[in-house]
């Protein structure tokens, strides 16, 4: 359904006839979409994506600084540079030397001098400080004196990593904090892009994970983990009950940080994660497709959780997710969901007919398009989570990487993977050194991980030089090997409405991500 068609018959939502708060803003939620897509089939008008409009909305945060209605976002600063320069990207801004400068200062002001990067200047490391922080730098840093890439202490965020690591697999989130699969995504997401990546690091991460997967198929935020009452207590394979219902982001990250384990875990240990064992993928994409509103009511938006209302960030934290479901079924069947490295771009032109009205995505990818065109946009600039909502730098950058999930098909190609390996340049890379991390007062600390985690040189971590060469090249290897099919892009109101494809495991471009990787493990 484009502009200029009528619209379709609008048949309203069954109820139960008990009208609740939630049933109350759910119908109100359907009204205020329906009515802006009723104008825009009424009028005919096109479909576009108000692109300067989001440039000069976001230029005036860059330069100008965040209103005072910000000021509740104190310790998430890396956020909203990150939030900025990665909407930028999508959008296809390159930046300006000057500006480039300003931003990596900005972020290194932000590191902590024992490792990892805090939500602002003097505030303690976070996990989520620190990923959206390395990320900000892959976008505006550079090798360099004042380069930025070069002044992240990777010895003493490994180390700040380490001490966060706990006996069941998990991180918390910082010192002291609590135990979230968001923290274990930044963790990991991080470890890959700077070359961190141990099996030290992440000894039990793949069953931590997996115990999070809930009977609905989607992932929860944790899970509880039991210990024998011997003495020392010893951690209990099951029972490990997960905490908490499935939810977007939850999920966007634990199957994110799978895929991230695969090629470690596979090569550091005799067992293999090509299936991603005691995973139910299957349940996992029913799941994934369900959270999809209906076209017209709800305009084909994602919503985080069963019988929640849509929200544009969802578009990147479901809508995004279908690739990796995607590799992950084709890897458990013993073959790709699709045949053929260049998708239809070798298609003759009536074959590509043929094709036109066919659909073999996984979920709704020209809904999510209209509801991101229509429904998240704000005509004076910046995206929002519904039209009942403002815009806020956080949707505007979710809701572009939805867009691009839905515009794009992006894949993990095994011949680029190939191709990365055949040209695989031999070096040590970054090698982790055991000085412990000091508490204000401490004199010394035997280990730097946590009670009852791995300690490092443990026997079940210990890596030989050989496996260690194996297993980066591995993971450079996979993480690079996703790859735009550029003849399966369709652009609901035209081309003009095309933003950058993003890489599914980063939220970064595609370029920034090869660039980062490539300097890190010594590739250029």
């Amino acid at each position: 359904m484009t502009s200029g068609q009528s619209a379709p018959e609008r048949r309203p939502q069954p109820t139960d006839g008990c009208a609740t708060e939630t049933s109350k803003s759910q119908a109100e939620t359907e009204k205020s979409i329906s009515q802006l897509f009723e104008t825009i089939f009424e009028t005919q008008k096109p479909i576009t994506l108000a692109r300067n409009n989001h440039l000069n909305w976001l230029i005036r945060f860059l330069v100008q600084g965040f209103p005072q209605r910000y000021i509740s976002q104190d310790a998430s600063q890396p956020w909203l540079l990150y939030f900025l320069l990665q909407s930028f990207q999508t959008l296809g801004i390159a930046f300006d030397p000057d500006t480039k400068k300003k931003a990596v200062k900005t972020i290194l002001a932000r590191q902590h001098p024992d490792g990892g990067f805090g939500g602002g200047p003097g505030q303690f490391a976070h996990l989520l400080a620190t990923y959206p922080s390395v990320c900000a730098l892959a976008i505006v840093g550079s090798p360099g004196p004042e380069g930025g890439w070069d002044q992240i202490d990777r010895q003493k965020m490994y180390r700040f990593f380490m001490s966060l690591k706990q006996p069941d697999g998990s991180f918390l989130v910082s010192r002291n904090g609590e135990v979230d699969v968001r923290g274990t995504y930044c963790l990991l997401a991080v470890a890959t892009l700077l070359d961190l990546i141990t099996p030290e690091l992440v000894a039990g991460t793949y069953d931590f994970l997996r115990s999070c997967q809930t009977y609905e198929g989607g992932f929860s935020a944790a899970s509880q983990p039991y210990f024998s009452p011997s003495t020392p207590p010893e951690l209990l394979a099951e029972p490990r009950p997960y905490l908490g219902e499935a939810h977007g982001g939850y999920t966007s990250c634990a199957v994110a940080s799978l895929m991230f384990l695969r090629p470690v875990v596979t090569t550091s240990t005799s067992h293999s994660l090509a299936t991603f064992p005691g995973i139910d993928a299957s349940n996992l994409l029913r799941w994934a497709a369900m959270m999809q509103g209906n076209a017209f009511e709800e305009g084909g938006g994602f919503r985080g959780r069963t019988n929640k209302l849509v929200d544009g960030c969802y578009s990147w934290w479901v809508g995004g997710l279908f690739p990796l479901i995607e590799e992950m079924l084709g890897e458990a069947s013993g073959e790709s969901l699709r045949e053929g490295e260049d998708g239809k771009a070798g298609a003759t032109e009536a074959e590509e007919d043929d094709w036109a009205d066919a659909d073999d995505t996984l979920f709704d990818k020209e809904a999510l398009q209209r509801y991101t065109l229509i429904a998240a946009q704000q005509s004076t600039g910046g995206l929002r989570d519904k039209p009942t909502a403002p815009p806020d730098a956080y949707h505007t950058l979710y809701n572009l990487a939805g867009l691009s999930s839905a515009q794009h098909r992006v894949f993990l190609s095994k011949k680029r993977k190939e191709e990365l390996k055949s040209t695989w340049v031999e070096n040590e890379g970054f090698v982790p050194t055991k000085e412990p991390i000091l508490e204000p007062g401490e004199v010394e600390r035997p280990s730097s991980t946590a009670p009852g985690a791995p300690s490092a040189g443990d026997s079940s971590t210990l890596e030989s030089d050989e496996l260690r060469k194996i297993r980066r090249c591995e993971t450079y290897a996979e993480a690079l090997a996703w790859v735009e099919d550029e003849g399966a892009s369709r652009y609901v109101g035209g081309e003009g409405n095309r933003v950058n494809a993003t890489h599914p495991l980063f939220n970064l471009t595609m370029t920034s991500s090869r660039a980062v990787m490539a300097y890190f493990y010594k590739q250029v």
